[in-house]
């Protein structure tokens, strides 16, 4: 083929192991790259050859990157990764640049700063460090580091950080406050507040005493957890929370009774078939083949309104308790969201509104169906890191006994 440039045989090159060792650092921030996909990049850039550097760049991406969340992450790490030619060699070597003064802060996203650091190998032990030498990088999780994940946004975590962070979160537990329902048990002697007199038990047991009563059995409702529906938000804004929040909503709302899940963005898709697997992982799995408006726009009314066409039975008389996992950036018209809200509300116990935005300081709803939710909301509470959903238990528990 003529006009373009050769680079020989990329078995033998050291461009084939530099585009290898790009894809393996994508994979560490999180991008989906496989072999296929890294193949295809040496095949693309023996196409449109190395003399342009955003040429190469377009050509790249276009095989290595398949989400639209991906692109900025993806352009960042490859102008880090090609600036220098040493750098590859310095970042898999794992040594950090000794400069005089005070380093100017990274502004490269989390996911980034993670993959340019190669992880340590576990069997090689950490050398301490030299003075005015060379210092050896230790990325190892350490009690401190989740001592600060606790409180550390889920927006602004690495790859491996929110991995963790995800395994974290379904320890959490989320118990579903209960309400007396209308069926009995028996309570024993003392009983409960409000316990009635079991007469046949009473007569039973006087009938294997001789006639003597020795013990008044007594009748009290049954606790039962409420009916919950949730709904939760896939739009782009969303994309680093839904994942975590499905994960932790499977693993610690497993024990509750009747459990609705809906995903929406630009439409309403039902999870809760995905929600009756027992693995979490398996879940997860499930929920990603279902979804197929996964990181788009956000249309909370028209989905509202597809849930009180098709699927109006799971709300169970008035006693449900809605959770809906969501920024508020409706891009649908408040109108629409607005009448949807108001039929929720007069079918619900509770709605409340978990939004990933309490984590700035000053927030107020001011966006149009950030406004129109807040309005018709029991209460607004924050799901933005460990230390949030921990307090979610006593915060939906306190919220019950208000009677709000």
């Amino acid at each position: 083929m003529t006009g373009i440039q050769q680079l020989g045989d990329v078995r033998s090159g050291k461009l084939a192991g530099n585009i290898t060792a790009f894809g393996r650092a994508l994979r560490r921030a999180g991008v989906r790259t496989d072999a296929m996909r890294i193949a295809l990049a040496a095949e693309a850039v023996t196409l449109v050859g190395v003399e342009d550097k955003l040429d190469l760049s377009a050509a790249m991406e276009a095989v290595m990157v398949s989400r639209e969340q991906d692109r900025m992450v993806f352009r960042e790490l490859f102008d880090a990764w090609f600036r220098d030619p040493e750098l590859a060699n310095k970042l898999l070597a794992q040594m950090l640049p000794s400069a005089e003064g005070k380093a100017e802060p990274s502004r490269r996203r989390p996911r980034v700063r993670e993959a340019l650091t190669a992880p340590r190998d576990p069997a090689k032990p950490v050398v301490a460090a030299k003075p005015d030498k060379e210092v050896e990088f230790d990325a190892a999780m350490t009690s401190s580091d989740r001592q600060r994940l606790q409180h550390a946004d889920f927006n602004a975590l690495g790859a491996s950080e929110y991995r963790l962070v995800e395994r974290l979160a379904r320890d959490v537990t989320l118990p579903i406050p209960s309400l007396p329902s209308r069926r009995l048990r028996v309570a024993g002697d003392a009983g409960q507040q409000h316990a009635r007199m079991h007469w046949p038990g009473v007569l039973h047991e006087a009938a294997r005493t001789g006639g003597e009563i020795l013990r008044l059995p007594r009748l009290a409702r049954r606790e039962q957890p409420l009916p919950l529906l949730v709904l939760v938000d896939v739009s782009g804004s969303m994309e680093r929370y839904a994942r975590l929040l499905l994960a932790f909503l499977h693993a610690s709302t497993g024990r509750a009774g009747r459990r609705d899940v809906f995903a929406f963005g630009t439409r309403l898709t039902d999870l809760t078939p995905a929600f009756r697997l027992a693995d979490t992982d398996a879940m997860l799995g499930a929920a990603s083949l279902a979804i197929d408006d996964f990181a788009g726009g956000t249309r909370l009314g028209s989905s509202l309104a597809e849930l009180r066409r098709f699927h109006a039975r799971r709300l169970t008389g008035r006693r449900t308790l809605v959770l809906v996992i969501s920024d508020g950036l409706d891009t649908g018209e408040p109108a629409v969201l607005e009448n949807e809200l108001l039929w929720l509300k007069r079918h619900s116990r509770r709605l409340l509104w978990l939004n990933p935005l309490l984590r700035f300081e000053g927030y107020a709803p001011l966006a149009r169906g950030a406004t129109v939710l807040h309005r018709h909301a029991d209460a607004m509470l924050a799901v933005h890191n460990l230390n949030a959903l921990e307090q979610l238990a006593a915060s939906l528990a306190a919220l019950m006994r208000s009677g709000r």
